[in-house]
C-alpha cells in the first residue's frame, strides 16, 4: 500500500462530472495552510481588522469625559459603557468562535462590522449613559467580537512554518491601532463632539467588510490510500515517509491544486456509537472524535465514551490498510442509555454524506464537502499563534501527518447537515465547537483554574490605564501635549512586546511562563508606583512598562498553556479563558470609576488596578510545582486503576 495526497496526477479529476472516483481508495480531506501566497493578503487583513478594533476599544478614554460632561453623569455612570463595549468583545468570544467554525471566517466577520456600525451609528441619538450601555456596549461589544475571533484565527489557518511571524505582525495592528487612534479620537470629540466620533467610528467598522471579504475558506486537500504489492517493511516505511513529504511540500506550494474537495470512504465504513458522560446540547467535545490520522490507521475507538488510540507518533506507517475502520460519537445516541446492545452499538457510515460520489452529483457536492472539511475549531492548534516548531506533535512528524494528527474528522450529523443545508437554530458544527471551548471538566485541573483565575485578576486592571491615565494626568497638571500621547505611548510598546516575545518564543530554554510572570509583575508595581510622580518622562516611562506587560501576557498565553496543558485542551482552556478575562473587562472600568467618585482621586484606581495585576502574576509563580503534582497524581492514579481486577470495576 502506499499513501499519497491526491495532485494533478490523481486518477480522477475533481472538477469534472464525467468521471467518478474510484470506490477501491479511501480518501480522507483536510485543510493544509499554504503557509504564503493569499495568507499574506489575510494577514494585512487581519492587521486591519486588529487595528481597526483594539484602535476603537482602547482610545475611548478621551471620549467618556465628554459624556459624562454632557449628562452630568458620575463616574460610575459612564464607565460601563467602554466596560461593556470590552467586556462583550472578550466575553462572547466562544460563541463568535462556534459561529466561523459552521459559517466560515468570511461570514462572520462581514455580520460583525454590519452588527457593530449599526450600534456606533444609533448611538449618536444616545438620550443617556444607560441608552449608550445597550447600544455601544452591549451591540456594538457583539459586533467587534464577531471582527475580532475570526480575524486572529484566520491567520493561524492560513500559515505553518510563518505562522509566529504571521500571527505576531497581524497582532500588532492592536498596538498600531492604539497609537494612531487615541489621539486621532481625542482630536474628533475636541472638534465635532463625542457623537461624531462614535457615528465615525461606525465608518470604521463597515470598512471591516472590505478585510472579512479576503478570509475565503481553503480548499482542502485529499489524502488518499491505495493497495500495492508488498514490499519489505523496511523499504515501504522510508519510501511512503519520503513521499509524503515531497508530495505535501508540493501540494502546500500549489494552493491552485486544492480542489478536489469530496470525501471519500470505502462504502463498508462503519461509526460506532457509544455514550459519553460529557455532552453539551447533545454533542460531545473534539477530543471525543477521531483524528484524520486515527481514520486512516483505522486504530480509533471508543471505551466507556473515552477516546482511544493505538496509533503513534510519526508519519502513516504500514499497518495502514486500504478500508480503515474508525469510531466516533453519535449525537443521537449520546443522551441514550450507556447499556447499547451489540446490533445497535454500530451503523453504517451514512450513505449519501461520507461515500463514493456518483457521477451525477459529484459536482455538486464539492462545495459542500468543503465546507465540511475546513471547520477551524476541529483542529487542535487553532489557538496557537507561536511557532509549531515548540509542539513535540509537529516536530515528530511530517507536515503532512502532523495535520492529519491535529484534525479532527466531521461527525455523520454535521456531514448530514452540511450537505441538506437543512436551517437550524443551533447546528452540530456550532454545538460542537461550543462543547470543546466551553467544558466545564477543565476545572477539574487545579492549574487550569490559577491560569483562569490569574486571566481575571490581569483583565480586571487591563484596561484601567487605557481609560484613565489621560484623566489623571490631567488633574495633575501634566502639560496637554503630553498628555494626548500617554496612550500611543502603551501602543508602541505593545508592538515591542510583541515582537520581543516571538523571538523569546522561538528559544526552547526559555521559560514563557517566567516570562509572563515576570513582566505581569513589573506592570502590575509600575502601575501601583505611577501615582507617585506626575513628571512627564516619568508617566512615559510608565505608560511604556506597562504597554510590554500586557504585550507579554497576549503573545505567550498559548504557550503557557500548551506546556502545562497540552494542545489537545488548548481549545477548551481558550473558550473558558475568554469567559474569566471578559468579566474581568466587565468590572474593572466600574471598579475604578466608583473609587473615583468616592475619594475624588485616581490615585485609588490605578492601586487596586495595580494590585490586581500583581496578584495575576503572583498566583502563577508555584504553577510548576503544582502541575508536576497534579501529573503524579494522575500517573498514581493510572497505576491503581490498572491494578484494581476487573471485576471490581464492573461491580462499581
Amino acid at each position: 500500500m502506499k499513501q499519497r495526497v491526491a495532485t494533478d496526477e490523481r486518477p480522477f479529476k475533481t472538477g469534472s462530472t464525467d468521471e467518478t472516483p474510484s470506490e477501491e481508495e479511501p480518501a480522507a480531506a483536510l485543510v493544509v495552510p499554504p503557509d504564503g501566497g493569499w495568507g499574506w493578503v489575510v494577514m494585512i487583513a487581519s492587521f486591519c481588522c486588529n487595528f481597526m478594533v483594539d484602535g476603537v476599544i482602547l482610545s475611548n478614554g478621551a471620549i467618556l469625559p465628554a459624556i459624562r460632561k454632557e449628562f452630568n453623569a458620575t463616574e460610575i455612570e459612564v464607565a460601563p459603557i467602554n466596560s461593556l463595549l470590552a467586556g462583550f468583545y472578550l466575553l462572547l468570544g466562544p460563541i463568535a468562535s462556534a459561529l466561523a467554525n459552521k459559517y466560515g471566517f468570511r461570514k462572520v466577520t462581514i455580520l460583525g462590522s454590519l452588527i457593530s456600525a449599526a450600534g456606533f451609528a444609533i448611538s449618536y441619538y444616545a438620550t443617556s449613559p444607560q441608552y449608550l450601555y445597550v447600544t455601544y456596549g452591549v451591540i456594538g461589544g457583539f459586533g467587534v467580537c464577531l471582527i475580532f475571533m475570526p480575524a486572529v484565527l484566520t491567520v493561524g489557518f492560513y500559515f505553518e512554518k510563518w505562522r509566529a511571524l504571521a500571527t505576531g505582525i497581524a497582532l500588532c495592528g492592536s498596538g498600531v491601532g492604539v497609537f494612531v487612534m487615541s489621539p486621532i479620537t481625542k482630536s474628533l470629540v475636541d472638534n465635532y463632539g463625542w457623537r461624531m466620533t462614535i457615528f465615525s467610528q461606525s465608518g470604521m467598522m463597515l470598512l471591516c467588510i472590505l478585510f472579512g471579504l479576503t478570509f475565503k475558506p481553503i480548499e482542502p486537500v485529499h489524502v488518499v490510500v491505495e493497495e500495492e504489492a508488498a514490499t519489505s517493511e523496511e523499504d515501504e516505511v522510508e519510501r511512503k515517509k519520503i513521499a509524503a513529504e515531497k508530495l505535501a511540500e508540493k501540494n502546500m506550494m500549489k494552493l491552485e491544486n486544492r480542489l478536489d474537495s469530496g470525501i471519500r470512504m470505502p462504502p463498508d465504513m462503519k461509526f460506532a456509537t457509544k455514550s459519553s458522560p460529557h455532552t453539551w446540547m447533545g454533542v460531545s467535545n473534539n477530543t471525543r472524535y477521531p483524528t484524520a490520522e486515527e481514520v486512516f490507521r483505522g486504530s480509533s475507538t471508543y471505551i466507556n465514551g473515552q477516546r482511544r488510540s493505538s496509533a503513534t507518533a510519526g508519519t502513516i506507517k504500514s499497518n495502514l490498510g486500504p478500508k480503515p475502520v474508525y469510531a466516533t460519537v453519535s449525537e443521537k445516541d449520546e443522551q441514550e442509555d450507556s447499556n447499547t446492545t451489540p446490533d445497535k452499538a454500530t451503523q453504517p457510515l451514512i450513505g449519501s454524506v461520507l461515500r463514493v460520489m456518483s457521477r451525477n452529483d459529484f459536482s455538486q457536492q464539492r462545495r459542500s464537502t468543503a465546507d465540511l472539511v475546513a471547520r477551524p475549531l476541529y483542529r487542535e492548534d487553532i489557538f496557537f499563534g507561536a511557532s509549531l516548531a515548540r509542539l513535540p506533535q509537529y516536530t515528530s512528524r511530517t507536515s503532512l501527518g502532523y495535520h492529519l494528527a491535529v484534525t479532527h474528522v466531521p461527525s455523520p450529523e454535521d456531514a448530514k447537515e452540511e450537505e441538506t443545508k437543512k436551517c437550524r437554530i443551533c447546528p452540530v458544527a456550532v454545538r460542537r465547537a461550543l462543547a470543546t471551548l466551553l467544558d466545564v471538566s477543565l476545572f477539574k485541573s487545579v492549574t487550569f483554574v490559577i491560569l483562569a483565575l490569574s486571566g481575571f485578576f490581569t483583565m480586571t486592571g487591563f484596561f484601567v490605564p487605557f481609560v484613565y491615565v489621560q484623566n489623571r494626568a490631567r488633574e495633575n497638571d501634566v502639560p496637554p501635549e503630553a498628555i494626548e500621547w500617554l496612550v500611543s505611548s502603551i501602543g508602541v510598546a505593545n508592538i515591542v512586546g510583541r515582537l520581543v516575545c516571538g523571538l523569546v518564543s522561538s528559544m526552547p530554554k526559555v521559560s514563557p511562563l517566567l516570562v509572563t510572570n515576570i513582566a505581569l509583575t513589573m506592570g502590575g508595581l509600575a502601575t501601583m508606583l505611577s501615582n507617585l510622580c506626575f513628571d512627564t518622562y516619568f508617566q512615559y516611562g510608565y505608560c511604556v512598562i506597562f504597554g510590554l506587560s500586557v504585550a507579554c501576557f497576549a503573545a505567550l498565553r498559548s504557550i503557557v498553556v500548551v506546556e502545562f496543558l497540552g494542545l489537545e485542551r488548548l481549545t477548551n482552556c481558550f473558550g473558558l479563558f475568554l469567559l474569566f478575562q471578559g468579566i474581568g473587562a466587565l468590572i474593572g472600568s466600574p471598579i475604578a470609576g466608583m473609587l473615583y467618585d468616592a475619594t475624588k482621586s485616581y490615585a485609588i484606581s490605578f492601586y487596586v488596578s495595580g494590585a490586581f495585576i500583581l496578584l495575576s502574576a503572583v498566583m502563577c509563580y508555584p504553577i510548576n510545582r503544582i502541575s508536576k503534582w497534579e501529573k503524579k497524581r494522575a500517573e498514581e492514579n493510572e497505576k491503581l486503576k490498572s491494578t484494581v481486577p476487573t471485576s471490581l470495576v464492573d461491580k462499581v
